[in-house]
C-alpha cells in the first residue's frame, strides 16, 4: 500500500506511555490506599507522589522508549487517519453534509472511554457516546500471527472500519439501531447488529474506492489483504475455532463471506446509497 508521504491526522490521541499509571501509586483505590497508611504512619504523601512521579512503573518506563517499528506503525494510523478525513469530508461535502472528524486513541493493554473501560482483547472499538476510535496497536500483531491477516492494507481495512461506523453515527443510523435494539429479543437484536457491521464493512469500501482515487494507494496484493482481513474476522471463522462449530443465531458481526463481499461492494462502487443493509432480507445479506 502507498501511504508515506502524505500528512498524518492532528486528531490522535496518544495513550500508550499512560495506560500503565493506574497501577501506580498516584491513581487507583490501591495508590489512594497507600498514602493514606503513609500518612497514618506520620509521613508525607506527596513525597511518595513525587517519589512515583521520578521513578514510574517499569511498563511505563519500558514504553517511553520509542519502538522505532511500533512509532511507525503509530505514524501509518495517523496517515490513514487523515486519508479517511480527506474521504469523508468530500463525500458528505457532495451530498450536502458536514462531516465531523473523529478522535482516534493509540493505546497498549486497556482504556478508559466513554463506553466504559476495555481491555485489549475487546479489539479495535469505536465509542459512540465520545466520537473516538480506540486501537491497542498490539491488535495488529494478534491479525498477523492468529488470524494470519497481514499487511499494511489490512490494517487500514480494520481502521476504515471502525471510521465507518463514526459515518453510521453522523448518518443518525447507530443510534436508530441501537433503539430498536432495545425493544428487540437477543436474536433480532443480533441481527441488526450484523446489518450495521456489513454496512461499516461496506463504508470501508467506500473509503478506499475514493482512497484510490485520490493518492494511488493500491499495490499488488493489497486487496487480497483486505479480503483476508475482512474473512479472518467473521464469525463463523472466530466461532469454528473458538468452539469447532458455528451457531449462525448467535452471530453479531456477519459471516467471512459476507463481509468481505459488502467490502468489495463498497470498493466497486464508491457510492454510499449503494449500502442500505438494512433494506435487505437478511437471509440475502
Amino acid at each position: 500500500m502507498r501511504w508515506q508521504g502524505r500528512r498524518g491526522s492532528e486528531h490522535v490521541e496518544d495513550r500508550r506511555s499512560t495506560t500503565a499509571r493506574k497501577v501506580g501509586i498516584g491513581g487507583g483505590i490501591f495508590g489512594l490506599l497507600l498514602m493514606l497508611v503513609v500518612y497514618l504512619l506520620g509521613g508525607d504523601p506527596r513525597r511518595l507522589v513525587q517519589q512515583q512521579q521520578q521513578n514510574p512503573p517499569a511498563a511505563q518506563q519500558r514504553r517511553a522508549a520509542a519502538d522505532p517499528q511500533e512509532e511507525q506503525l503509530a505514524k501509518f494510523v495517523s496517515v490513514i487517519l487523515a486519508d479517511t478525513e480527506e474521504v469523508w469530508q468530500q463525500v458528505f461535502r457532495e451530498r450536502g453534509q458536514e462531516y465531523r472528524l473523529p478522535q482516534l486513541v493509540m493505546y497498549r493493554d486497556a482504556v478508559e472511554s466513554a463506553c466504559g473501560y476495555n481491555s485489549a482483547a475487546t479489539g479495535p472499538f469505536y465509542c459512540p457516546l465520545d466520537s473516538k476510535v480506540y486501537l491497542d496497536l498490539s491488535f495488529f500483531d494478534e491479525m498477523r500471527t492468529r488470524m494470519r491477516a497481514e499487511g499494511d492494507f489490512a490494517q487500514a481495512y480494520v481502521i476504515a472500519h471502525e471510521v465507518g461506523h463514526h459515518v453510521q453515527k453522523l448518518l443518525g443510523i447507530s443510534e436508530k439501531v441501537q433503539s430498536l435494539q432495545s425493544r428487540a429479543s437477543r436474536e433480532e437484536a443480533n441481527e441488526l447488529s450484523v446489518r450495521l457491521e456489513l454496512q461499516a464493512d461496506f463504508l470501508a469500501g467506500v473509503w478506499a474506492h475514493h482512497a484510490q482515487q485520490n493518492w494511488n494507494i493500491l499495490e499488488q496484493g493489497d486487496i487480497a489483504e483486505a479480503l483476508n482481513a475482512a474473512t479472518a474476522i467473521g464469525d463463523d471463522r472466530l466461532q469454528r475455532q473458538a468452539r469447532g462449530f458455528v451457531v449462525p443465531e448467535s452471530f453479531t458481526h456477519g459471516s467471512s463471506e459476507q463481509r468481505a463481499r459488502w467490502f468489495v461492494r463498497g470498493l466497486k462502487s464508491g457510492d454510499m446509497s449503494a449500502g442500505d443493509t438494512f433494506a435487505v432480507p437478511y437471509g440475502e445479506l
